[in-house]
């Protein structure tokens, strides 16, 4: 069963943009097998050349049917949200009126506050995901630059003397 679908000038300036410049691949692939249905080729060939099943390309019709390109573009990415998600606010504001040295100063203080341990891995990806810094050379921090020694010349870099 082939559908009818409806595509506006706009719509397929969109499409055509985003089937490449898209950040995520999936929303991409959405964009190219609506642009090629705009092209009027059956439903079969988009199938293979997106690398997708057809039951797939009719669910793509249909978010397009729904709420045009802009409902292509919407993603459900699901996963498990920490424990510590519902203290980041509060964490937040006593680290930065507080910011621990080391990691392990960050994870005990985290442990004291909310009474849930993590591990030092944990709780630097915590704290980077939340922009929270910590003072010492810790993931969290951006590291400082600092200026490379000269040498003065290349030769003594490679002499075994």
């Amino acid at each position: 069963m082939t559908m009818q679908l409806e595509f506006t000038p706009e719509s397929l300036e969109e499409l055509n943009y985003e089937r490449y410049r898209h950040p995520l691949p999936m929303v991409q692939r959405r964009m190219e097998a609506l642009w090629l249905k705009s092209h009027g080729l059956p439903h079969g060939q988009i199938a293979r050349l997106v690398n997708i099943t057809e039951n797939t390309l009719r669910d793509y019709f249909q978010l397009y049917q729904e709420g045009g390109v802009e409902r292509l573009k919407e993603v459900a990415i699901q996963g498990p949200e920490s424990a510590l998600q519902e203290h980041h606010a509060s964490l937040e504001a006593y680290f930065r009126a507080h910011p621990p040295a080391t990691m392990k100063e960050g994870q005990s203080k985290i442990a004291a506050l909310t009474g849930i341990k993590r591990s030092e891995t944990q709780v630097r990806e915590f704290c980077k995901k939340n922009s929270i810094s910590v003072v010492g050379g810790s993931a969290c921090s951006r590291p400082k630059l600092t200026p490379r020694r000269k040498r003065s010349s290349w030769r003594k870099s490679w002499s075994r003397a």
